[in-house]
């Protein structure tokens, strides 16, 4: 099987929204993965988002098991981003197989009992463990950049990096 071209993986919890617009013409994708659970059965949800994407890329809505087993069958022409709602969907698409060399950590929202790394992360005990065994067990590399026209947020993936060994 050939590897499949991924251009990205992130978490935000928002999934696609117009920020995400930037990240999808920036990567110069032609198709966009949403891997999460409950969206790969909200109708509506998933009306909302395809409606920002524009109309040339594909969009999938997928359950995370559904995207492990299928990525592999991507064609060599695909460019592709995929989008997680958090750092538990990405450690169990790595837990089925997925290919993640890189993870960009975008947007966890605050809630109790959560740290603050930075204005747009929020890490939880639960958090912090799937971000470790990521980079431990599957030696995925970090970035927290905001926007992919700016240095935004580069600054936090050390105090991310701390904040998981603590």
């Amino acid at each position: 099987m050939n590897k499949p071209n991924i251009k990205m993986v992130r978490i935000d919890e928002r999934l696609i929204h117009g920020q995400g617009q930037l990240w999808i013409k920036n990567l110069n994708v032609n198709l966009v993965i949403v891997a999460n659970d409950e969206t790969a059965t909200n109708e509506i949800q998933q009306t909302l988002m395809s409606s920002i994407v524009p109309k040339e890329i594909g969009t999938r809505f997928w359950t995370v098991e559904r995207t492990a087993k299928v990525i592999w069958k991507a064609a060599p022409h695909q460019s592709i981003f995929v989008i997680v709602g958090s750092a538990k969907d990405a450690r169990r698409l790595c837990d089925l197989g997925f290919p993640m060399e890189e993870l960009n950590v975008g947007n966890i929202h605050a809630g109790e009992g959560k740290e603050k790394i930075s204005q747009f992360l929020y890490l939880g005990a639960e958090d912090k463990e799937d971000l470790r065994t990521l980079e431990d067990k599957y030696n995925v590399k970090f970035n927290t950049k905001i926007s992919p026209v700016s240095s935004d947020g580069e600054q936090y993936v050390e105090v991310l990096k701390q904040a998981i060994r603590k």
